[in-house]
């Protein structure tokens, strides 16, 4: 996951799926005449970077 969304281009969403972790950008779903994944699931979720992002206290 970490490696698929640190090579995603700017504007560029992706999403993986819920069930086999599968990931997708969201041209790849565009195209597609359903939503649903390569394995059948229709869930899918943000991936987001590993990176936790600390704000101090004020």
């Amino acid at each position: 996951m970490s490696a698929v969304a640190s090579e995603n281009p700017v504007g560029n969403v992706i999403y993986e799926c819920m069930r086999c972790g599968t990931p997708v950008t969201n041209e790849e779903l565009s195209k597609l005449p359903e939503i649903k994944c390569i394995c059948g699931f229709r869930v899918f979720r943000k991936a987001r970077q590993p990176i936790v992002k600390q704000v101090k206290a004020i």
